[in-house]
């Protein structure tokens, strides 16, 4: 059986048991019910109740052995002592059980419980994901364990060891436009492991991106190995909990989990390409990133164009950028000749960064800044180029179009010249209801096109920056 054979039943389930569900009263196995029928799920539900006959408007069953269909996917929300004898009585009508009781071995009184369950999965014939977690979130599967989540199939999968990391990926991801192959939670980790689902998504055709929050160091050698088998094929970035001794100690607390030394994982970032990123933001920025960008080692990026409207901004961006190892240089002087044949008003600066005041981007409404793009990719030939516009400057004082225009200039260059320079757009704004709003549509049109929207110039970055590291990574590879 191949990976991809064995962990689909759990991306795609066909039939779902649930454990829990209350005919009377609207537990959380109840809830879980109504929002995977919510989220379009299409197969066979099987709330298990031993008196119950109808839960949910669904027909409840006694057991497992009584439902019509072995089940792919069991929700199991009881109680954790009864958990155990449940899973050993499954007699391998059950792929994958999902525990959501806490209680196991992150307490010290737990560790002989958590071993039992384990044991019980062995003995029932199924893998076991969790205990103490949230679940699995699977838009190909029509499968959710979040009240709010994004319908499309994309190409992010995500391992999580906490559901509420999980939860805020998510939800961070949908607001900023990363689309998911798949999220799954694993909490303690009893069975299923980070490297097991890492292995999976590194055989998944759907998934192009991998991201792992990770606070064990559970089998940490099959996890490097199968990051030095894929060579950086596929990007992974890590968020890591419990790297200081302080983040170790909750670690403990929160998953029964030993972090490891961070050293290690530093090191196997180095040797494997991997990305290791310090937040929760800097993840799901990076991930939004390679979800939008292919990684260039033939010219890995370092050189970075920057225009908008902002001169402080600039200047800003342009240390941050210098600490993160990009170079925000001035133009040669071709370049510069032909940027200043193009009369813009006072104020305008084209030597890079380019500062383009709201009255010098008012310019033929707007299409301007196509003008000048079209000389930088013409004769610059630029790396990278970060547009970034402070939508607020324009306020009342220039027509609706304007930003409209300058968006679709950006896109248009952008299509005329694929490949040559890795393209961001940084839409600011102050919070504005009507701005933020059009804000949230501009994301939208770009990321159909494949161009990733940030909020600020210094997570554009980071993310760039992160980009460069896996090309330079996959450089040194060309060359050896």
């Amino acid at each position: 059986m191949t990976i991809i054979d064995e962990f689909m039943p759990l991306f795609a389930p066909r039939t779902i048991a649930v454990y829990g569900a209350s005919a009377k009263n609207h537990a959380l196995p109840n809830v879980f019910i109504r929002r995977i029928q919510e989220f379009g799920y299409r197969g066979a539900i099987y709330p298990i109740h031993p008196t119950a006959s109808e839960i949910n408007g669904l027909p409840a069953y006694p057991s497992l052995a009584d439902t019509p269909q072995p089940v792919d996917y069991a929700y199991i929300g009881i109680s954790a002592p009864l958990i155990p004898p449940i899973l050993a009585a499954a007699q391998g009508r059950l792929r994958f059980a999902q525990v959501v009781a806490s209680g196991f071995a992150e307490i010290e009184s737990g560790e002989g419980l958590q071993a039992q369950l384990a044991q019980a999965a062995r003995a029932g014939g199924m893998r076991l994901l969790g205990p103490n977690c949230l679940g699995t979130y699977s838009p190909r599967g029509q499968l959710t364990f979040t009240e709010i989540s994004p319908r499309d199939v994309g190409t992010v999968g995500i391992v999580s060891q906490s559901g509420g990391i999980g939860t805020d990926v998510i939800r961070r991801g949908m607001a900023r436009g990363v689309k998911f192959s798949g999220l799954v939670t694993l909490g303690n980790s009893a069975d299923v492991t980070p490297a097991d689902l890492l292995e999976f998504y590194l055989a998944d055709p759907q998934t192009r991106v991998i991201g792992l929050y990770i606070e064990s160091g559970q089998q940490g050698r099959r996890l490097f190995e199968l990051l030095r088998q894929a060579k950086a094929t596929k990007p992974v970035v890590i968020l890591k909990g419990g790297r200081t001794q302080q983040g170790l100690i909750a670690a403990a607390s929160h998953t029964g989990s030993l972090a490891g030394d961070d050293r290690v994982w530093v090191a196997l970032a180095r040797q494997t390409g991997s990305i290791l990123v310090e937040s929760l933001d800097q993840f799901v920025d990076t991930l939004l990133l390679f979800q939008a960008v292919e990684p260039r080692p033939e010219r890995p990026t370092r050189e970075v164009v920057l225009f908008g409207n902002g001169g402080g901004t600039s200047v800003l961006a342009t240390d941050a950028y210098a600490r993160l190892g990009l170079a925000v240089t001035r133009f040669a002087p071709p370049l510069i000749a032909a940027l200043n044949d193009l009369h813009m008003p006072p104020g305008t600066s084209l030597t890079n960064p380019i500062d383009c005041p709201v009255g010098t981007f008012q310019q033929d409404d707007g299409r301007v800044a196509e003008k000048i793009l079209e000389l930088i990719y013409d004769q610059g030939q630029p790396e990278a180029v970060v547009m970034h516009l402070n939508m607020s400057a324009f306020g009342g004082r220039s027509k609706p179009e304007v930003l409209d225009n300058l968006v679709d200039a950006a896109l248009r260059v952008q299509q005329r010249y694929p490949r040559q320079a890795h393209f961001i757009l940084v839409l600011r704004a102050d919070g504005e209801p009507s701005l933020e709003a059009r804000k949230r549509a501009f994301r939208e049109r770009a990321l159909a096109l494949g161009l990733p929207v940030y909020d600020e110039m210094t997570p554009a970055g980071g993310a760039l920056a992160a980009l460069s590291a896996l090309e330079l990574f996959r450089n040194r590879r060309l060359c050896q």
